[in-house]
Formats: C-alpha cells, sequence, structure tokens
C-alpha cells in the first residue's frame, strides 16, 4: 500500500549496552506517592490510579537542551521512573506483570502546570498542559535483564545542584506490577509501550537556564537543560 504522505519517524530510546527501543504509546500514572496526592489536594487513601498520554514524539534524549514551552508561565518538572514493556497482553496479573517489562530508565513528565489548573477547573481535558512538544525527557533504559527489577531506592531531582524531589520508589501507592495490570484491563499492552510511574512531591517550576539532573538508584542519571 502506497504511503500519500512520508511515513513519520519512529521515535525511540536508547538501550544501554547498544541498541535501540522503538517506542509505541507513553502513558504517565497521576498521583502515584502520597505526598504528591496531599501536595496536588488530593486524598491518598481513595485514589485509584489513573492515567493520561503523552504523544511518542515527547521524548526527548539524555544531555539535551529542552526549549521552554509557549503558552506557559508555570513550567513544572515531575521526576518518575520509566517502566518500558518489552511483551504486550491485557488482563495481565500482577503475579505476572513483571514478566512484561523489557527495562528501566528515568524520565521527566514535564508539566504547563498554569494550563493543567485552568482545564481542571473548566472539567476540561489535560492534554495541552502534558503532552505537548519536548515534555518527556528519557535516559537511556536498561534491560531487566541485565539489572533486575527495580522495585525500591533512591529517587531525586536536583535542580541547579539542589535537591527538589526526592523520594523512595517503595513509596508508591500503585507498585510497578499493579500498575501493569490495571492498565492491562482498560487497553491491551503491547511491546514499546512506555509508562512514566509517578512523581513525588517537590514539583516546582523551571525557568531558561536551569540544569536539572534526574535520578532512580541502579540506571543511568537524566540531565538536561532548559533553554
Amino acid at each position: 500500500m502506497a504511503l500519500v504522505i512520508p511515513a513519520p519517524a519512529t521515535t525511540t530510546i536508547p538501550v544501554a549496552g547498544g541498541g535501540e527501543f522503538p517506542v509505541r504509546r507513553i502513558f504517565c500514572v497521576g498521583r502515584n506517592y502520597a505526598d504528591h496526592v496531599r501536595e496536588m489536594g488530593g486524598d491518598p487513601d481513595r485514589e485509584e490510579p489513573f492515567f493520561f498520554t503523552k504523544p511518542t514524539d515527547a521524548i526527548v534524549p539524555n544531555g539535551a537542551e529542552v526549549h521552554y514551552p509557549t503558552k506557559t508561565k508555570n513550567y513544572h518538572h515531575e521526576i518518575e521512573m520509566v517502566v518500558a514493556i518489552g511483551k504486550g497482553g491485557k488482563n495481565i496479573p500482577v503475579a505476572q506483570a513483571l514478566e512484561h517489562v523489557f527495562g528501566y530508565g528515568v524520565g521527566l513528565d514535564m508539566t504547563r502546570r498554569d494550563l493543567q489548573q485552568e482545564a481542571k477547573n473548566m472539567g476540561r481535558p489535560w492534554d495541552l498542559s502534558k503532552g505537548f512538544d519536548n515534555s518527556g525527557p528519557c535516559s537511556e533504559l536498561h534491560p531487566a535483564a541485565k539489572v533486575g527489577h527495580i522495585e525500591k531506592g533512591a529517587i531525586w531531582l536536583e535542580v541547579n545542584g539542589k535537591v527538589r524531589q526526592t523520594s523512595q520508589l517503595e513509596k508508591m501507592i500503585w507498585s510497578v506490577p499493579e500498575t501493569i495490570s490495571y492498565l492491562s484491563d482498560y487497553v491491551e499492552l503491547a511491546a514499546g509501550d512506555v509508562i512514566f510511574s509517578g512523581t513525588p512531591d517537590g514539583v516546582a517550576a523551571v525557568v531558561a537556564g536551569d540544569k536539572l539532573h534526574g535520578h532512580v538508584d541502579g540506571l543511568t542519571d537524566l540531565k538536561i537543560t532548559i533553554v
């Protein structure tokens, strides 16, 4: 079948040790650390996981310069562990969920916070506050076959050398296996899907010139500069 326009380029994430991981879809878990739920005005004891998406080409490589986006005056960082799906499935049991994970990375869910708040106030979708250009910086992925499954350890973000966010992965409200299982009840996951697993508290604004340094124990650190 002949294409009437050129096919878009495939977005990929480098893999530690060589190769590229092709990205199919990006799902993001909202409010998955209790302290972040509280700082956003929610109740962590009653909320089940919910998801939003980013376009595939929101991915930005490690070390990149990221332009401050248009249409916002309140541009926020959210440090997260990224989970790359290597085997698809639906209605995946929690006990089998990690069998579907290819590997892990460090990501930033960059957010136009003012647009998000406006959308919330008006009962509208968050799309333009979360799914904009360059809104998903990501480090290289480490295959689970080499590093194991990252279920505990520190996660933090520094801005210009000062800690902004810091927590432990085991403080997630919904663990990675639970998140995969829950999401797979709503959509059939496929190889190439990526899940941003939620951010701890401490989200805040950045401006041009800021240098962001994100970390998850056992993975390659993520570093970007806002320009």
